[in-house]
């Protein structure tokens, strides 16, 4: 049987590109030689192009995602592995592209990644399924904002996020209402739309979930130690923060915390890769967000708990590619 050609597709619009260089690099290196043709295919803003062995750039041509190799031999791809994390991999544009020209690819669907990369949507939709969230109040760029009634309603601190953004960027922890309209500058820069959510004290895990041999299963809870105030952008890729896995709650906590994050994978009808956050206050795990293209480097977290879990990289990419070859 021929080797099916791969492309493990990184990069993306957001700053997050130099993380998903990262984790399209273990991919790159973990799926099996044996199987599959593997190639890199970066996706940037400015160009989309192949990178041979040499490092030498190909464009892709958007027309059907194809490229040419150096000898001028057309190279068409059996799977596209999105690792891109934020725009256009993790909010539905190149999923709704490559369904179009008839792509086959990993991961979520058009419309289950659209969904998740919009944080109040995502919490809205998931509390119909009966997971609850933090109290939070959602506002556009230019609408009239009342500080004050704002913070008499959710309270001091609080915190201010950007509706439709990744890896933490322009989130803010206020306490004092000084504070306030420096964190809405800050987050109305990553976005046109912001959440304010009231603070849960608690602690915070992240939960993988995959659909692994046709049965969802919960790869760990991993407890959050930041350095710092919140689990932000330095705390999840410099270091700034610890990570235990699995996390220090009771085995009743344990159960909630995985019926509550399969629920919800299965209630989106999600596929792939995700990574659900979590604050557990006097044992409620209340949702922050779930990521369909979570940080997939060596030190990044669902690496980390599928080793723990007993799964190797290469036999988790795989079951990857092979899903996406049967869609």
């Amino acid at each position: 049987m021929s080797k099916k050609n791969v492309a493990v597709v990184m990069g993306g619009y957001s700053d997050e590109y130099k993380v998903s260089l990262k984790s399209g690099q273990l991919i790159f290196d973990s799926l099996d030689r044996e199987v599959y043709n593997v190639y890199k295919v970066i996706v940037l803003k400015e160009e989309w192009y192949f990178l041979d062995d040499n490092d030498q750039k190909q464009p892709i041509n958007k027309a059907d995602f194809s490229t040419k190799l150096s000898n001028g031999e057309s190279l068409k791809f059996d799977v596209c592995f999105n690792i891109i994390h934020g725009k256009p991999g993790e909010n539905g544009e190149l999923q709704a592209y490559w369904d179009t020209i008839g792509q086959k690819y990993t991961g979520c669907d058009f419309y289950q990644s659209a969904l998740t990369f919009n944080k109040k949507d995502t919490l809205a939709v998931l509390s119909k399924y009966g997971i609850p969230s933090a109290k939070s109040i959602y506002l556009r760029k230019g609408e009239s904002i009342n500080e004050e009634e704002i913070i008499k309603e959710l309270g001091l601190p609080l915190f201010v996020k950007p509706n439709q953004s990744g890896s933490s960027l322009g989130i803010s922890k206020v306490k004092a209402q000084s504070e306030f309209n420096k964190a809405l500058d800050f987050a109305f820069a990553e976005d046109d739309e912001i959440l304010i959510e009231a603070f849960l004290d608690g602690m915070e895990v992240s939960v993988g979930v995959v659909d692994f041999n046709g049965e969802t299963i919960v790869l760990g809870i991993t407890e959050i130690v930041p350095h710092k105030e919140f689990f932000d952008y330095e705390a999840k890729y410099e270091g700034a923060s610890e990570e235990i896995t699995p996390a220090r709650i009771n085995d009743e906590t344990r159960i909630l915390v995985e019926e509550i994050a399969k629920k919800a994978y299965n209630s989106l009808g999600m596929s792939g890769f995700s990574r659900s956050e979590f604050i557990i206050m006097n044992g409620i795990p209340y949702m922050l967000e779930m990521n369909t293209n979570p940080g997939f480097s060596p030190t990044s977290i669902l690496p980390q708990q599928a080793k723990i879990y007993g799964i190797s990289i290469k036999d988790l990419c795989g079951n990857e590619v092979e899903k996406a070859l049967k869609k």
